[in-house]
């Protein structure tokens, strides 16, 4: 049984993957909380390694939060980047494994709307997470070459599952406090990957090298998932408020940004990011057996 080093095991993905992946690897967890079997934080300075490792799943990553400040700002770069890179030296002292996989994220392409988008897309990403992402793709792009690794780099959507942080956590608990209304009746397709899917992938693509989107063959309406996490929750229906409604709540909500400076709950950049479509191709992990 290959071995495998799983970063970010006990966060939201870690937590859903773990267990799914230990039937197809010997999987040692690394990560800040006690219960990993590595306990280091990548931040701070290369962890120290028992032994060589086969494949190395970094999913350990910093998202789901707006930086108000400087100093939160950085946060994305000292855990996405610098905990990456940190990593990787760790790895040059017990050898380099034979494939390096490396979860990040759609955001890389900048884009609020569109559809069936690749991986050919420039990275436009300008947000401090979509950046950071992109700079530690770039950094294992070098790495992996210098050292003779295969690298997959995996770019995923929202991901879908029990305990979601973010979006999908907000959305939850505003469905359990009745706080909580699709707009327009939440007819926008996104495309999301269930996180439990994430560990079918990865012994598929541990064979591969690329970049792949992967994300659900069916895309969604954003009305699907918020009746998902309804269900999970025990709530049998979910409230919607018409367009013309929210546009005017956009409306009052730029305003009061432009005068305290404040960001508001709806806006109109935020409404015509909720009520587009995103979606992304995945023609080309299908091609290659991926999904």
């Amino acid at each position: 049984m290959e071995k495998m080093l799983l970063t970010g095991a006990s966060g939201f993905v870690g937590r859903h993957i773990l267990p799914l992946l230990s039937r197809s690897y010997a999987v040692t967890s690394l990560g800040r909380s006690a219960v990993n079997d590595i306990v280091a934080d990548l931040t701070v300075c290369p962890p120290h390694l028992p032994h060589h490792y086969d494949v190395v799943l970094h999913v350990c990553g910093k998202a789901h939060t707006l930086p108000r400040t400087e100093a939160e700002r950085q946060q994305f770069y000292q855990v996405n980047h610098i905990g990456t890179v940190n990593l990787c030296h760790a790895l040059e002292c017990v050898g380099a494994p034979k494939v390096f996989i490396y979860l990040s994220t759609v955001a890389v392409y900048g884009c609020d709307s569109g559809e069936e988008i690749d991986e050919s897309h420039p990275l436009n990403g300008i947000t401090t997470y979509a950046h950071s992402k992109i700079l530690a793709e770039q950094y294992l792009q070098g790495w992996c070459e210098k050292c003779g690794v295969r690298l997959v780099i995996l770019r995923a959507p929202l991901m879908i599952g029990e305990g979601a942080p973010g979006n999908l956590g907000a959305m939850e608990r505003g469905i359990v406090c009745h706080r909580f209304a699709l707009i327009g009746g939440g007819n926008s397709r996104k495309s999301v990957l269930r996180v439990e899917h994430l560990a079918e992938i990865v012994p598929l693509v541990a064979q591969k090298e690329g970049i792949y989107n992967v994300c659900e063959a069916c895309h969604p309406t954003f009305a699907d998932i918020a009746r998902e996490v309804a269900t999970r929750v025990g709530e049998h229906s979910v409230p919607s408020v018409p367009l013309w409604l929210a546009r005017l709540l956009a409306w009052c909500g730029d305003a009061m940004q432009m005068l305290t400076g404040h960001a508001m709950p709806i806006t109109s950049a935020r409404l015509e990011k909720m009520t587009s479509n995103l979606t992304f191709s995945i023609a080309k992990a299908r091609r290659d057996g991926v999904l």
